[in-house]
Order: structure tokens, then C-alpha cells, then sequence
């Protein structure tokens, strides 16, 4: 069995992202890698991230949608004036934006426009890398493990389960998954977790859910978790 590594919530942290497959020794040939999703939004290089994510696919690696996806595919593809201020405004894809070449010219709306106009932000890179995330799966299932963006829907089979809820859900999963498998995830920043502002460590539940999103973007630690030694490597 192959030695699996897995890592969620990059948030354009390239560079955290490259020495952490290199803290762990990451060999495709040898490893399967597994991504949870997050890899865009409120860091400073989702573009590469992005790039780095594609090459990994390509050599091997599995690769999840997160909830930053999701608002990004929905702002850029869609007139909604909600999603695109809920991405662009709220939630960092600014930062996306930036990565890609934009400026805030490009990509500002007017407030005191009458109806609101959705900015253009086009470019060939941008459009293959949308069409890159927009195609990814929600979730993976071994006979030991579940691997999923935010979490599962207690009681509700993972394959009847509304995508949405795989990239979006919380406290329900948290505190009311029972099942067998082994549930990883990311999605929420395991300070949450612990109930502790400094504690970005991976968290084990004593209800087989692992959470591993370490903050990274938010000034704490970018996890990865080695299956099934349980070993954690993280970088700063």
C-alpha cells in the first residue's frame, strides 16, 4: 500500500505549499497525494498554486474541490451580483485576481452604478485553469477512509450527499459524525477545533474525523498528514 499524504487549504501559499511536500519526502512514484481543496483566495499566489496542482494531478496526485472553488467558478461564470462581490469582495479571490495579472481597475465595481455590472476578467490561462477546478471531484472513499473538503452529512450516505454540503458543512459534521471510516477534512481551521486561537496542530477527533486546514493563510501552519502512520509534518 501506498504511503498516502495528504494536504488541504493551501489558499496561494506556493511557497508553504513546495516546502511542505519537500518536509515530507513527497515522491509520486511512491506516494499518493491526496488535496482537499482551497487552493485559491487570500494568499499571494493562487495562479501557482493552481499550476502546481494541475502538474501534481497529472503525476499522479488526487485532487479535491474546496468551497474557495466553488465561489470562484460561480463568481466568474456566472451575472449573479451576489456571487461576484461574495468571491471577489469578501471572501479574497481580490488576491485570485491579482495572481492572474488584474488590477483592481479591472476588476472594481461601481457602487453607484444603477444596475450592477459584473467586471470582465478574462484571460487563456485564467479560462483553463476554471475549467481545471470546475471539473473536479467532491470526494474520495477507501475501505478505511473518507477524504472530503469541509465534511460529511451525518447519517446520509457520502454518494447521495449534495455536493454543497461535502465543500460547505461544520458543527453538524463535527460534533455528529458516528460512522466507522475515517473521516479527512479541511475547510475549518483546526484552532476552531482545539478551541485554542494558537493551536493550528491537526486535530484527531475522538469521533474518527481529522481536520487539517492549520490556518496557513491566516498567519498558522500549513499541515500534511502521512496515512496511515498518522505522522504530521507542517511548515510556517
Amino acid at each position: 500500500m501506498k504511503r498516502m499524504l495528504v494536504i488541504s487549504d493551501i489558499h496561494g501559499e506556493l511557497e508553504k505549499f513546495e516546502r511542505l511536500l519537500e518536509t515530507a519526502r513527497y515522491h509520486p512514484e511512491e506516494d499518493q497525494l491526496i488535496l482537499l481543496g482551497d487552493y485559491v483566495d487570500r494568499g499571494p499566489n493562487a495562479r501557482g498554486v493552481i499550476e502546481k496542482v494541475i502538474a501534481l494531478k497529472e503525476a499522479g496526485a488526487l485532487v479535491l474541490k474546496g468551497n474557495h472553488e466553488d465561489l470562484m467558478i460561480k463568481a466568474l461564470t456566472t451575472p449573479e451580483e451576489r456571487a461576484w462581490r461574495r468571491w471577489a469582495q469578501i471572501n479574497g479571490g481580490d488576491m485570485t485576481l491579482r495572481s492572474y495579472g488584474f488590477t483592481e481597475a479591472d476588476f472594481a465595481v461601481d457602487d453607484n452604478a444603477e444596475t450592477f455590472i459584473k467586471p470582465t476578467v478574462q484571460s487563456e490561462i485564467l479560462s483553463q485553469h476554471l475549467a481545471f477546478i470546475t471539473n473536479l471531484e467532491h470526494y474520495i472513499e477507501t475501505d478505511d477512509y473518507i477524504f472530503v473538503h469541509a465534511g460529511v452529512q451525518p447519517g446520509t450516505p457520502i454518494s447521495e450527499t449534495d455536493p454543497h454540503t461535502l465543500m460547505w458543512i461544520r458543527d453538524e459534521f463535527h460534533t455528529g459524525y458516528s460512522d466507522k471510516k475515517i473521516v479527512v477534512f479541511g475547510h475549518t481551521s483546526t484552532d476552531t477545533l482545539h478551541g485554542d486561537t494558537e493551536n493550528f496542530n491537526v486535530y484527531f477527533g475522538m469521533n474518527r474525523i481529522i481536520g487539517i486546514d492549520g490556518g496557513a493563510v491566516y498567519g498558522g501552519q500549513l499541515n500534511g498528514l502521512e496515512l496511515p502512520s498518522q505522522q504530521v509534518y507542517m511548515v510556517k
